[in-house]
């Protein structure tokens, strides 16, 4: 099983998914999803050096207008701010879930831990503000108005 995660970098707002493999396909997949669920336009994104996040991926990105930026292999610390996503998903929401979840139980759970991350999990790094928060009391402007974060 493959888990995406796409974050803000400055909102700390994230997007999350499983999936059963890591392909071109189901990254693209995600990225629909991505596209759906952040509650601002993306206009950019950056992803490690998977082969999952070339050829089908890459011209996903450009057909949407998306500038895609990748890191060079084996470099986790410039990915940082995923990679403590990752952490702590793992430790808050994957540890009191059955390994033996089904892909898509798991993603409506995924989904549901998605919203409690973004919408009523306090966050030291953001002053203890959630992202939403954040979101609105320092960039009001920028929450589309088909987002479903309020």
């Amino acid at each position: 099983m493959k888990h995406f995660t796409a974050r803000d970098v400055i909102s700390r707002w994230d997007v999350l998914e499983a999936h059963q493999r890591a392909t071109a396909n189901t990254a693209s997949e995600f990225l629909d999803t991505l596209l759906a669920r952040m509650p601002f336009t993306i206009k950019a994104i950056q992803v490690d050096g998977g082969s999952e996040y070339r050829a089908g991926f890459e011209q996903a990105c450009q057909r949407l207008g998306l500038k895609l930026f990748v890191l060079p292999p084996h470099s986790p610390k410039l990915n940082g701010r995923v990679e403590r996503a990752h952490r702590t998903h793992l430790e808050e929401f994957y540890a009191v879930i059955p390994d033996s979840a089904q892909l898509e139980k798991l993603n409506i759970a995924l989904y549901k831990w998605e919203r409690v991350y973004n919408q009523i999990r306090p966050h030291q790094a953001l002053g203890y503000l959630t992202p939403a928060e954040y979101i609105n009391k320092y960039h009001p402007g920028v929450a589309s108005k088909k987002s479903h974060m309020y």
